[in-house]
Parts: structure tokens; C-alpha cells; sequence
């Protein structure tokens, strides 16, 4: 399947980043509450053909596919990959790989034991390691190692080029033990994710430093200390070949060796029916493919399907006709035509008949699919259109969109830092809202998006865009122009003479006449002739629609401004506006007390709110914190004016802009999905008066130009999942602070929305050493990551992996990490060797 849409990287690279691009779950749709006990959910179970290792035979090679060949072995650097984890995995010590609940689970191989010994005055962790655990020269693996790791990602030598020291930079000293197979490592500060550290644990002779560890483990690695070794890279193959190493200790890897071959996964179809790969990630229309031919293998009947199975019997007979017919010319083309077509049938048979040779392993991937929001500029700055946004999405349909074809239980994702199945998991949406049409039509009223409002004078605010900016700039121009000529502007003169409690009420003044003109207006519209072309289009113009050129732009279409009234001109946010407000460190207690608000529960009666436009500020206030429901502050707050009607005409406007916002989505062959659910999110926010601009951008430059440099309002991009959400999930989801040159320093919040008490959150959390404490944390952060609206989870990704049938061990994981020593062949003949073979 395509990797675009996760951020790029290693699983523990902060949280890495590996563009994904679809998701996955049956049960019933979201409570728009959960109880504040943890939740028992269960994972979808991993789908790998297991046998026991007495029937799985020695021998044989595996092409394994990736989408491309590894840039680094290092899997600490900011460029290493997913193919540079699966190389790793099979070559390198991993202390706590994950199970498959998705909970980190010691490994024997290459430990005896390790536990904290001392918790004061400092925290203290003592690895025992496996006697026999020793690097591919021969050398023992022992606290050297250890110390050069530590060293070279504590982050204080800048030397090292590393992309996380998260963990490190927490280790005061690491001592050998009582003997040389003991490791002490003292904290400087408690750090609940020890386990996380050291994994993969890199030799001493790469990590001891710069020049080793910058390049040396790039394109080799000449010691290693897992089942396989690697005997070579070549780029010119894009191939990585791996060999049995005779040095491992444990239980002998039944292959010889395995071949991490890069294929596009445009190609993969191919590369299964020429039989160059055993083992690759599909898409849903491979996995089709493959289904469809086992089913045809099967019946024996003609297919049914492909090149020409649409072809009429009258087409057919008009086709053949032509090639036989009395105009050579015309039967020349027609001859050339079917001949292709007689070909592409026979080409597609042969390839359906190899892939009966393949079976379709199917689990959900430990990654979720998210719509993110940019809060940074715009109308996403507010956070009531964010809510709005996230209260208009059906998440249920969403997720069943992409799951429910694929036979996988299609439940969405409650929580942004744990997936279904893993101990920490519980549903946190409640502190946001179930969807809910009305409460996202309030709210957008309640930030002053209206009907009327793409029609409205502008007022004197900061632009949103560049477009915006470029209105504002020529306006002022125009308005300095006048004033050098002597244009006198009487309502201008006037508000300058005001005092500022004047010209607050006149503003408001104006505003209440502009929305009584504007609600006459509508109602001597409706009852106007609706085929006076010239009325029509005099309307069209003056809310500034231009259908034209929107439809000229290739890649690019815009939901909500299809011929409809109150449609305008597309807005996109200004790089140059300031972050939206965040509270600063001296205001944290403020922002926690207003959090608190967010994540507790409030009515969602029409009744109640009816009541309470009737009470006092504060009576209303008190009201809300204790009602159950939604949260407060995702609805309009109570007293508002009443919700726009159910069915909404065009994009909302305000101050003489519409409401559209930019959805930038990947335009590659494998993101087919991903854009399908775009498109149903689009329709989900036209219903409430939100106009999305779809933009689809090419998939290598989809991450990097768009939403790591902010350039969207709404993207689809997907995150790996983690047994250690409190060090990984913090840059992910931290308040981005303001840098020296003006810009904002994101780590991974690609949203750019925190607060500081989300902050404190994760600090807490990182630092409780009780595991249970640490996860009670680490939901309630949870649940102000769902108030504050910035990312909202859609669905676990769907894991597709096509597997040769006679290979057991392998196929989608889940959360649990290869054993790459039990992968093999249970069919004797196809792992033997290949002169075994021709015997």
C-alpha cells in the first residue's frame, strides 16, 4: 500500500514520519461520552499464516518489496525510513520489540531481565544481558554500547546528526554492573519510557562517533547482532540483501536469506505476477485483483472482469464489422484496436492466473488516519469553526468508507495516543461531540459566519491569504488615493470625531441594520423572478463567484461553489498572519481552568439553552460546566442566536469573505482512498456553509511542501502508532512556541494547536513511573487534544499485505514486531535450494 500521508521515519523517531494514506474496524458508532474507567477494547488480530517452526523448512530467499531503497541504516537519522526499520529489524538488537497488543514485551534474545532497582533518589535501571548475546566480530554486547548510544543522542554533542534524543537526554550515567554482562543506567530524572531507549542498539564502532555515525552506517552496517547480517546494497538493483548469520545465538532463521527489492507500488501488481516478489504491501485494487482470481481459479468460468469484460455484444459486433468492412482505412484502425485489446485480455489472464498463487493477509496497521486542521491563520485560527468542522463529520461513515469493503471492522479511532487493543486505549471524543449538524451550524454563527456575510462591507481585520491581503492592500491604497484628492467621506469623518464607546455602538448600530437590510433582502429575493438572467447574473457578481476560472485550474475544484447563491471568491490563509492566541506560560493555570470547561460535560437540549438565554453570565457559566453532553465550548455557547437553517445555500460568509477553506490531498495512484474520503469529508462540510478548495499535489512533495510547511487548512495524513505515547506523542501535539524571525517552532504539531496544559500533561506523564498513573495522564490529555480540535482521529489504517501462499510467519503484523528467524516455506520443494530445486 502507498506510505503517502505518515509522516517519514522510524517508528521512534519522535513519533516518526511515513506518510500513510488510508485506514481501518464493526461495532457500534461512537457514545458521545465514555466512562471514566479504561476501556476493554480488542484489536483486529494479526494475519501471518502462523506455523510452528518444525514446519517451516530450511532454505530458500525472499523478495521482499519496499517502496524504495533506504536512504540511511541509521534508523536515528531524520531521513531513515520505513524500509530502513524492516532492514534494521532483521539486523540489530531491539530490547522491548511490541506485542501484539501493541505493549512493549522484553526480549530474550538479547535480555535476561531489566527493571528499575531504585526509584530514589534517583531512578535506576539494571539490564541483565543474554550471556550469549555478542555482535557479528565476535564481541560481546555490554555496556560500551550503551554508552556510545547514549552519548551520541543525549543531544549534547551537536556533532552527531540525530532527529530525536527524547529519553537520552535524561540519562545521567550508564556503569557496568556487578560483571560485564550487567548494564546500570541512572536517571538524572524519573523517565517513565526506559524501555523505549536503546532500540534498535547500534555496535560501538557506529556510535562512538561522528564520522561513523553521520555516515559510516548510511549504506553498511559491518556489525551487526541479529539472525541475519547484511551481505550487500545496490542501487543499481535497488536491492538490500540479507544472509543467515552464523554468529546468532538463538533459534536458527529458517531462510538463507531475504531481498528487500524497492517497487513502486504502481508496479507491485506486476512484480507478484512475474513472480519477483514474495511478500508486499497492496492497495485495495490489488487485493481485488488477487481475490478475483482465486475465485476464478476456482469456478473455472471465463473472466468476468478486466480489458474488455465491458464490451456490449452490439459493440462487439460493430467492432467486428469494421475490421471486416469495405473502408480500409476504417478497418485498418479497427484491426489495430482489437488486436491491442486481444493482447491486453491475454496479458491479464496470464497475470490473473499468477496470482492464484498469493493470498491477501488482512489486520488493521498501528497507524490512524487523521483530518488534520491548521489553526495557525485563517478561519481555522478560530477555534469554534474548528469545532464546527469536527462536529460536522460523520467519522462512522467515514471509517466505514474505507474498512467495511475490505471485510475489516470499521469502528472509528476514539483517541490520539493509543490505538483499539493496546491498555491505554479509551474513547476520549466525548470531550469534543458526537456529529451533530445543528451544534456546527451554531457555532459557526457564533464566530460570525452567516448567510449574508460574503456580501458585507469588509471590515479594517488582518487578512486570512495572500488574496486577502493583496483586497486589503489595494483598498488602502484606493482609500489613500481619495484622502490626497480631497474625497471627503462623511460616515469616515464622522467615526474618526467618535469616542471609542460611540463608535462601538455605532459599529454595532450598523451591524444590527446591515443584518435586518440583509434579511429583507433574502426575503425580496425569494419572491423575485428567478429566470431575469440580467438579476441573476448581477447577484452572482456581487458575492464575486467565478466558476470559470475555478474550473480552469487543473487538479483543482471547489465544493460549495457550484452555481449557488452566496458562493465567493476562494480565500486561502496568509503565511504572514500570526499564530492564533496560545496561551503564554504565565497564563497556564487560565488556560488549564479553560480546558477543564472543554473536556467537561454540558447539555446538548434545545430546551436548556432556551432557558439559559434568560439567566445571567455567571448563571449561565455554572450551568454549563455541569451539564452532561458534549463539552463545553463544542457548541455555540449557550444563549447564542439559533442555528442556520438544516439545509445551507453555498459557503457562509464574513466581512465580505466566504468561508472555503484549502484541503490539500495527494494526487498518486495509491492514494485513491485517501482522496475518496476527502471528497465524502467536503461533502459533510458543505451541508454546514464550509466551501473546501481541493488541491491535489503530487505525493512526493505532499508532506514536505504542504503540511510540514502549513501551506493547507485541512490535509489527511496518518500517524504510527507507539507503545510510548508520552515521549513520542509530545512534539506531535506541543504548543508551538514563537521563534526569534517571527515564524513558530512546530516540532511535528503540523496543526500548530496546543495549549501549555497539555504540555504539563505529557511532562507529568513522561515522569510517573506508575504505569497506571502515567496512562490516567495521558487520557486526560487525550481529551483536551479532542477539545482544542486541531487533529481529529478518523479511523485505524487498513493493513493489506500480499504474501505468497506457501510462506508462514509473515503477513500484516498488527502491532507486533517480525520474527524474521521463523519466516519461511512450509512447501519442502520451493524451500529448498535451487539445485534442491531442479532435482
Amino acid at each position: 500500500m502507498s506510505h503517502v500521508g505518515v509522516p517519514r521515519g522510524t517508528v521512534r523517531k519522535r513519533r516518526s514520519l511515513a506518510l500513510l494514506t488510508a485506514g481501518v474496524l464493526t461495532m457500534p458508532a461512537l457514545a458521545g461520552c465514555s466512562s471514566d474507567s479504561e476501556e476493554t477494547s480488542r484489536g483486529v488480530p494479526q494475519d501471518i499464516a502462523p506455523a510452528a517452526r518444525d514446519r517451516v523448512a530450511d532454505g530458500s530467499t525472499v523478495n521482499w518489496a519496499v517502496d524504495a531503497m533506504p536512504t540511511t541504516l541509521n534508523a536515528f537519522q531524520a531521513d531513515a525510513d520505513s524500509a530502513t526499520t524492516k532492514i534494521t529489524g532483521a539486523l540489530l538488537p531491539t530490547l522491548f520489540p511490541m506485542d501484539a497488543a501493541g505493549q512493549p514485551k522484553l526480549n530474550p534474545d538479547y535480555l535476561e531481565s531489566a527493571k528499575i532497582i531504585e526509584r530514589e533518589p534517583k531512578q535506576v535501571v539494571l539490564y541483565k544481558l543474554n550471556q550469549q548475546a555478542v555482535w557479528s566480530d565476535g564481541r560481546e554486547i555490554g555496556a560500551p554500547d550503551f554508552v556510545a548510544q547514549w552519548r551520541a543522542l543525549s543531544g549534547k554533542d551537536s556533532a552527531f546528526w540525530t532527529a530525536r534524543n527524547a529519553g537520552y537526554e535524561r540519562i545521567e550515567k550508564i556503569e557496568r554492573g556487578a560483571d560485564d554482562l550487567q548494564v546500570r543506567v541512572t536517571f538524572a530524572k524519573p523517565y517513565a519510557d526506559w524501555r523505549s531507549l536503546f532500540s534498535p542498539l547500534y555496535p560501538k564502532e557506529i556510535t562512538g562517533s561522528p564520522d561513523t555515525f553521520n555516515d559510516g552506517a548510511r549504506t553498511a552496517l559491518k556489525n551487526t547482532a541479529g539472525p541475519f547480517q547484511l551481505k550487500s546494497v545496490s542501487k543499481a538493483k535497488g536491492t538490500v540483501t540479507l544472509v543467515r548469520s552464523p554468529r546468532w545465538w538463538g533459534e536458527k532463521a529458517k531462510l538463507d536469506s531475504i531481498v528487500f527489492r524497492a517497487v513502486a507500488p504502481k508496479d507491485r501488481t506486476k512484480a507478484l505476477a512475474d513472480g519477483t516478489v514474495h511478500i508486499t504491501d497492496v492497495d485495495a485494487t490489488t487485493a481485488d485483483r488477487i481475490a478475483l482470481a482465486l475465485r476464478d481459479g476456482s469456478n473455472g468460468q471465463p473472466l468476468t472482469h478486466g480489458p474488455g469484460a465491458d464490451l456490449t455484444p452490439a459493440a462487439a459486433l460493430r467492432s467486428w464489422a469494421l475490421a471486416h468492412g469495405s473502408d480500409e482505412e476504417q478497418a485498418e484502425i479497427a484491426q489495430v484496436a482489437r488486436e491491442k485489446n486481444r493482447k491486453a485480455v491475454v496479458a491479464y489472464g496470464a497475470e490473473q492466473k499468477a496470482l492464484r498463487g498469493y493470498a491477501v493477509r488482512k489486520s488493521l496497521e498501528p497507524a490512524y488516519t487523521q483530518l488534520a486542521l491548521n489553526g495557525e491563520s485563517g478561519p481555522l485560527a478560530d477555534d469554534r469553526v474548528r469545532r464546527a468542522v469536527a462536529r460536522a463529520l460523520d467519522r462512522q461513515e467515514l471509517a466505514e468508507t474505507v474498512l467495511k469493503p475490505l471485510g475489516l471492522p470499521a469502528k472509528p479511532l476514539g483517541s490520539h495516543l493509543a490505538l483499539a487493543g493496546q491498555p491505554g486505549y479509551k474513547d476520549g471524543s466525548g470531550a469534543l461531540g458526537d456529529q451533530n449538524t445543528k451544534e456546527a451550524q451554531a457555532l459557526l454563527a457564533d464566530a460570525g459566519w452567516t448567510q449574508g456575510g460574503a456580501a458585507e462591507k469588509p471590515k479594517d481585520t488582518k487578512a486570512g491569504s495572500e488574496a486577502e491581503k493583496k483586497d486589503a492592500e489595494d483598498k488602502k491604497k484606493d482609500a489613500d488615493k481619495e484622502g490626497t484628492e480631497g474625497t471627503e467621506d462623511k460616515e469616515g469623518a464622522e467615526s474618526t470625531e467618535k469616542t471609542d464607546a460611540e463608535e462601538k455602538k455605532t459599529d454595532k448600530d450598523e451591524e444590527q441594520a446591515e443584518k435586518k437590510a440583509d434579511k429583507d433582502e433574502e426575503q425580496a429575493e425569494k419572491k423575485a423572478d428567478k429566470s431575469d438572467e440580467d438579476e441573476e447574473k448581477a447577484d452572482r457578481a456581487a458575492v464575486g463567484v467565478d466558476d470559470s476560472a475555478a474550473s480552469r485550474a487543473e487538479g483543482l475544484y471547489i465544493v460549495g461553489q457550484d452555481n449557488k447563491p452566496g458562493a465567493g471568491p476562494v480565500q486561502a490563509p496568509d503565511a504572514s498572519t500570526a499564530s492564533h492566541v496560545l496561551a503564554p506560560s504565565r497564563a497556564a493555570a487560565a488556560q488549564s481552568l479553560a480546558l477543564l470547561r472543554q473536556a467537561s460535560a454540558v447539555s446538548e437540549d434545545s430546551t436548556t439553552a432556551e432557558a439559559a438565554s434568560k439567566a445571567t453570565a455567571q448563571d449561565k457559566a455554572t450551568a454549563q460546566d455541569k451539564q452532561p453532553g458534549g463539552a463545553a465550548g463544542a457548541y455555540a455557547p449557550l444563549g447564542t442566536a439559533a442555528p442556520a437553517p438544516a439545509s445551507v445555500k453555498g459557503p457562509l460568509g464574513k466581512d465580505g469573505k466566504t468561508l472555503t477553506l484549502r484541503f490539500v490531498l495527494p494526487s498518486g495512484p495509491g492514494s485513491q482512498s485517501l482522496r475518496g474520503v476527502g471528497d465524502r469529508i467536503a461533502a459533510m462540510l458543505e451541508k454546514i456553509g464550509i466551501g473546501t478548495e481541493i488541491t491535489k499535489v503530487p505525493d512526493e512533495s505532499y508532506f514536505k511542501d504542504h503540511i510540514a510547511s502549513g501551506d493547507y487548512d485541512l490535509a489527511l495524513y496518518s500517524w504510527p502508532a507507539t507503545a510510548y505515547p508520552a515521549t513520542d506523542g509530545r512534539p506531535i501535539y506541543a504548543k508551538p512556541e514563537p521563534a526569534t524571525d517571527g515564524s513558530l517552532l512546530v516540532e511535528q504539531n503540523y496543526t500548530r494547536v496546543g495549549t501549555d496544559h497539555i504540555d504539563q500533561l505529557f511532562d507529568q506523564a513522561v515522569a510517573e513511573l506508575d504505569e497506571k498513573a502515567a496512562r490516567e495522564l495521558m487520557k486526560q490529555a487525550d481529551a483536551r487534544i479532542w477539545a482544542a480540535a486541531g487533529s481529529i482521529p478518523l479511523f485505524q489504517r487498513p493493513q493489506l499485505v500480499a504474501v505468497d501462499k506457501k510462506l508462514a510467519n509473515v503477513g500484516a503484523f498488527g502491532f507486533a514486531a517480525p520474527r524474521y528467524q521463523d519466516i519461511g516455506f512450509t512447501d519442502r520443494q520451493a524451500a529448498g535450494s535451487p539445485a534442491d530445486r531442479k532435482k
